[in-house]
């Protein structure tokens, strides 16, 4: 697949209707989705990821680091092909530290500059469309600069709209605690 010559006219022409947990996500495609454990989040997401794949477009995923091995295979064993997809650099797992907690701490000015660099450099390799997924349990945790996280949520609301890519944070409610769910 050659993701420039395939899908840059693609990105400017899209309008197939991107599906998420039962519903069609508008203009705006920053999404707080909020889950029970690991078989209810695969459940929805698998077919949010496989979609998104099919079409070409870019996933970019950011995980426990703990989990970053199952979370491979649960794709695989979703019928996600993972080693051919990061191979042609359509799919990218991280761990929240090489993401949300470079140096340690959570920085949401470097985040947020992260986010659109994530989503710009998607279409200058050409494809149509980013889905970025972000594990953020790890906001429930004692990390410096962590009491930035709910503002940089509200900042993302801003950053998102410019572009047609989705934006998904997700939360495990099993790992998160409560203060950090009623506050998002």
């Amino acid at each position: 697949m050659n993701p420039t010559e395939d899908n840059t006219k693609f990105r400017e022409e899209d309008n197939q209707p991107m599906r998420f947990a039962n519903a069609t996500l508008g203009k705006h495609r920053h999404v707080c989705a909020f889950f029970h454990g690991a078989e209810e989040e695969y459940r929805v997401l698998l077919p949010f990821v496989k979609e998104g794949l099919a079409r070409g477009e870019k996933a970019f995923h950011i995980v426990d680091p703990k989990l970053r091995d199952e979370h491979s295979q649960r794709l695989s064993s979703g019928g996600v092909d993972v080693p051919s997809v990061e191979k042609n650099g359509q799919f990218e797992l991280h761990h929240w530290h090489e993401v949300y907690l470079r140096d340690g701490r959570f920085d949401k000015d470097r985040m947020l500059a992260c986010m659109q660099d994530v989503l710009e450099q998607s279409q200058r390799d050409g494809f149509p469309l980013a889905r970025v997924m972000g594990h953020a349990e790890w906001a429930s945790g004692d990390w410096p600069g962590v009491d930035d996280f709910l503002e940089y949520e509200c900042r993302l609301n801003d950053i998102i709209p410019q572009y047609k890519d989705a934006v998904i944070c997700l939360y495990n409610l099993t790992k998160c605690g409560g203060n950090l769910i009623i506050d998002v």
